[in-house]
């Protein structure tokens, strides 16, 4: 799995839902990613710390902010462009396979206590987020 978490004031995925303060997580399932695999990355995300405390350090997870996650499927995180100009999904697991464990990903945040919404699997969708630092980062896991 990859994700791109990103600190956010807001964010909303149309289709989908909608978040206040927290992490937007954009989320690509590869082939041979296990629900292991979903609950381990839901447990990081839950508890990186990458919000300021009063020092302004990074010292605070979602779960101490009380923050919310906007969990958004997005395969073409595993996209490799080292040959040509077209880029091969091939890591990329199958939607039959991708939906469940994103699924399960989402429901591992919320079992944290980490209020989640998520954007439609595999739709097209637009993704609007104010980044809030900017703060991003990358989790292979």
């Amino acid at each position: 799995m990859r994700a791109v978490v990103q600190r956010v004031t807001r964010a909303r995925s149309t289709p989908g839902g909608g978040i206040g303060p927290g992490l937007v997580v954009l989320l690509g399932v590869a082939e041979g990613d296990s629900a292991e695999d979903a609950e381990r990355l839901a447990g990081k995300i839950a508890r990186l710390r990458i919000f300021e405390d009063d020092a302004g350090k990074f010292d605070r997870s979602l779960l101490d902010t009380g923050g919310a996650a906007l969990v958004v499927s997005q395969f073409t995180l595993l996209a490799d462009a080292a040959k040509g100009n077209r880029p091969s999904f091939s890591a990329a697991a199958r939607p039959e396979v991708a939906e469940p464990l994103y699924e399960r990903f989402a429901a591992a945040l919320r079992k944290r206590g980490v209020p989640t919404e998520t954007g439609v699997f595999g739709a097209r969708m637009q993704v609007e987020l104010v980044n809030d630092g900017p703060v991003t980062i990358v989790l292979d896991g």
